[in-house]
């Protein structure tokens, strides 16, 4: 058994992306690309993002901190901590309208 503090971590990758030109920093909590479950948290500070890309298998984004909004052509969603996001299968983006922790949780198939 492996434990590990999604708070902690999320404070440590926040203070990262905090000093990032890109105002972004991730980690591979589970998986990497031999599995095919992966969860990467990813931290954003506000305004920052990622760019439009597309839908890497069937993912989640459960938000820990913060705020974001996920895009997708002309429809967008917004979501707060707590709140879990299902990531379209279509190119899509995520922005941080505040300082942001979210937990990227990913099939691959």
């Amino acid at each position: 058994m492996h434990k590990i503090s999604l708070d902690a971590l999320a404070s440590r990758l926040l203070e990262r992306a905090a000093g990032s030109s890109a105002g972004r920093s991730a980690e591979t909590v589970v998986g990497g690309h031999e599995r095919t479950l992966r969860q990467t948290l990813i931290a954003l500070t506000a305004g920052s993002s990622l760019a439009e890309h597309p839908n890497p298998g069937e993912a989640t984004v459960l938000v820990l901190r913060g705020r974001v909004r996920m895009k997708a052509g002309d429809d967008h969603w917004d979501a707060r901590t707590g709140d879990a996001l299902i990531v379209p299968d279509a190119v899509h983006a995520l922005e941080a309208l505040e300082d942001a922790a979210v937990l990227l949780t990913v099939a691959k198939t």
